[in-house]
């Protein structure tokens, strides 16, 4: 990992759900007022960039607080900056005690989370990192770990295809996305040097604003007319984006030929894996992760302070964020029956139709 950027240091042992109390602060910024009824705001970014944000981390975040029985507001801006602030506003209006984001860009959402602090009220990043923020806490995965199981899932492919001397593209995600960021460090990591001692050549490296999947076909049917059609690796960000050059791919004949990554291990990402079209994604347990986020969110909505076990260093604010970090696992065809075992997508929205006989194939009964 790259020093400054990314770092971690040990503050203390996980508790369950990877917490430990440390009693009440409820004048500081670490928790809400314990005087007010507990209240958890949650903003998400949107519905089209990942399926993950509606179909399971609303889903499981919605579980948790029906379970420890607090008031909730789970909203999604669609990708509207505006719109976003909007929504915290209101839910700062209307009583919030904590408020978990996961920001469009990092202005956007500096500005959201200062105006909580100033109301008194608890804050989370959850999943991206505010660049020059004030979350209180923040809860994701080790994204620079998400990059190189990306990097070293592509390269496993690779060599599986005998590939010599590849031309690998590059689909990163958003340029206003911290996490985009630390996966294109995790995945350089691995891949860079190889590019360096000409192993690997290094094709077209584009950034997909918004993680925006019609815009990412765009950008690498452009790609490939560039190469003159030569391109032998797609490193690409998310499963989404995986999809879009996978979907140029097939037009010109060449899906199954040029492996593809991926991330979030998503049904689609999955059912592309298993017909050979996508060569890897990343799987990260966002029970898990969703499950850190509400522990922590109902505690600090209640008044109390908490200490983790990890903290994040934030580059533009030049603090050590306190934060809780899971780690990612990689998926091939052979292990999709994992994610499909650990409950995070259903057989059936994987094996439906076409699927059912590659599925059985891969072990998935």
């Amino acid at each position: 990992m790259r020093k400054g950027f990314l770092t971690f240091a040990a503050v203390g042992l996980l508790a369950t759900g990877g917490l430990a109390a440390c009693g009440d602060d409820s004048g500081s910024d670490a928790g809400g007022s314990s005087e007010k009824k507990p209240k958890i705001g949650v903003i998400l970014p949107d519905s089209k960039s990942s399926a993950r944000w509606e179909g399971a981390d609303r889903k499981f975040l919605e579980e948790a607080f029906k379970a420890a029985g607090v008031d909730y507001d789970i909203q999604n801006a669609q990708g509207d900056k505006t719109a976003f602030q909007t929504i915290a506003d209101q839910m700062i209006t209307n009583g919030v005690t904590a408020l978990m984001i996961v920001n469009l860009d990092s202005g956007t959402g500096k500005a959201v989370l200062d105006k909580a602090k100033s109301q008194g009220v608890a804050t989370i990043d959850y999943d991206r990192l505010t660049l020059g923020g004030s979350a209180t806490y923040y809860v994701s995965f080790d994204n620079e770990a998400v990059g190189k199981l990306q990097g070293e899932g592509l390269s496993k492919c690779l060599t599986d295809k005998g590939v010599k001397n590849p031309v690998v593209a590059y689909l990163n995600g958003s340029p206003t996305d911290n996490n985009a960021t630390l996966f294109k460090n995790g995945y350089d990591s691995v891949l860079k040097p190889k590019f360096d001692s000409k192993e690997y050549t290094k094709g077209p490296d584009q950034n997909v604003p918004e993680w925006d999947n019609t815009q990412a076909a765009t950008i690498f049917e452009q790609m490939l007319t560039q190469t003159g059609g030569k391109i032998d690796g797609v490193l690409a960000a998310n499963d989404g984006l995986g999809n879009a050059a996978i979907s140029v791919l097939k037009k010109n004949k060449l899906n199954g030929k040029v492996p593809v990554t991926g991330q979030d291990a998503t049904p689609q990402g999955l059912q592309n894996i298993l017909a050979g079209d996508q060569c890897m994604t990343v799987y990260k347990a966002i029970k898990e992760e969703a499950k850190a986020a509400s522990d922590l969110a109902i505690a600090v909505a209640k008044g109390e302070k908490k200490e983790t076990a990890q903290t994040v260093k934030d580059p533009e604010g030049g603090r050590d964020v306190p934060a809780v970090l899971l780690t990612p696992k990689l998926i091939f065809k052979e292990n999709v029956k994992d994610v499909i075992a650990d409950g995070f997508v259903t057989k059936d929205e994987v094996c439906a139709g076409a699927y059912a006989k590659l599925c059985a194939d891969a072990g998935i009964s």
